[in-house]
Order: C-alpha cells, then sequence, then structure tokens
C-alpha cells in the first residue's frame, strides 16, 4: 500500500466529534445544513474568478473522492453527536520532497463556539502526519476572527500574509497564512490542543467558514 493510499478512506472520533468520509448519500442532510447557513457561510466560500456555476454536490463529491483515491486530498464530514455539522478536507496534498496540504473547514452555527474546529482539525492533521505528510497549512482571511481563533488555540505559526490567495465571496481576497510540521508537534497536534490551557483569552475557537 502506497503512502498516498493509506490517507482515505479514514474514520477520527474524539469524544461527541466524528470525522468520516463525504458520501453521496449525505446530499439532503448537507443542503439543509447549507441552507440554513447560507448567510453564516456566504462571506467566506470559495467562488468562480470567471462567474461559471459551482459544481453541484454529486460533482463535487465525485472531484473529492478522486482526489482522496490518488492520495491528494482528504475530505471528511464533521458530525458532531451523530449528525452533519460542517466538513473539513485537506487538499493540495503533494509528496515527493514537499509532502503538505492544505486544511479547509465550515461548520453549522448551531454548534459553533463550542471547540468542535480546532479538535477536527487537529485530528486530520495528526492523521495526514501519522501516514507521511510533514507539513500543512492553514489559510485565513484576516478579518475572519472566529477562524483566526482556530489556529491561534492549536499554536500554529503565522507565516504571514499572502496577497490574492484565494477567490472568495466574489474578489480576490488576502489571507494570513498559518502551519505546522510534524517536527513542531512530536506529541501530535490533538495532544497539544488538549494539554493548552482551556481558558485562554480569545473569541470563540470556531469558525464560520475558510477556504
Amino acid at each position: 500500500m502506497t503512502t498516498g493510499a493509506r490517507l482515505w478512506p479514514v474514520t477520527l472520533e474524539h469524544g461527541r466529534l466524528r470525522l468520516r468520509p463525504l458520501r453521496r448519500r449525505d446530499l439532503t442532510v448537507w443542503n439543509d445544513v447549507q441552507l440554513r447557513n447560507r448567510d453564516w457561510l456566504r462571506p467566506w466560500e470559495a467562488t468562480s474568478p470567471d462567474g461559471g456555476t459551482p459544481p453541484s454536490f454529486v460533482q463535487m463529491v465525485s472531484g473529492l473522492r478522486r482526489q482522496a483515491r490518488e492520495g491528494r486530498a482528504v475530505p471528511l464530514v464533521i458530525e458532531v453527536d451523530g449528525r452533519l455539522a460542517g466538513q473539513v478536507t485537506v487538499s493540495l496534498i503533494a509528496w515527493g520532497a514537499f509532502r503538505s496540504g492544505s486544511v479547509g473547514y465550515w461548520i453549522d452555527r448551531a454548534v459553533a463556539g463550542q471547540g468542535h474546529v480546532p479538535c477536527a482539525v487537529a485530528l486530520v492533521v495528526d492523521h495526514c502526519f501519522e501516514v507521511g505528510l510533514n507539513r500543512v497549512e492553514v489559510n485565513i482571511r484576516p478579518e475572519n476572527a472566529p477562524s483566526l481563533a482556530v489556529v491561534r488555540k492549536l499554536g500554529l505559526r503565522e507565516e504571514g500574509l499572502r496577497r490574492g490567495l484565494l477567490h472568495i465571496d466574489g474578489a480576490w481576497r488576502d489571507h494570513l497564512s498559518f502551519a505546522v510540521t510534524a517536527q513542531e508537534v512530536p506529541e501530535g497536534l490533538h495532544t497539544r490542543l488538549h494539554a493548552r490551557a482551556p481558558d485562554a483569552p480569545g473569541p470563540h475557537p470556531d469558525a464560520p467558514a475558510e477556504g
């Protein structure tokens, strides 16, 4: 089995939280959560620079699962108490001498502010490190205070501002880049998360979405 093949499919769990592969049969529930959170998610969602129609749910799932089978992505649903509540995806995975990927996520507003996103990110980053990635980054718009709280709670290292990095909400947006390497968290990011002071100052550590 190749290193890439061991990335996915995978199921990761901690307490009320469960991460499992995104499936076509999630369509109805996924659409319901997206509809209820439309205004909550829109300012942080990726858009097409040419104004093209975004892919359907089935097309999105098919594309992500194909990338996952090729070792280029880890698309996972976030479940809280057994109910679909969001998504966390590691994308842009490259192997060889690079061995890096980028994490994006979104969460249902109904369960935001409960620490689920930091835990989900920590679980999936640890999984990526366990199968051979060396570096994972998260790119966040400077205006997205809840998402910035996620990476700060996780203790990710800030690497600077990347101009016009992603097309978000209809325009090219600057992003702050944060990263962590396997060498920085030999104990695991999830272990470090739960070892940090739970009453650290800052906004609630859950984010609506980030590309």
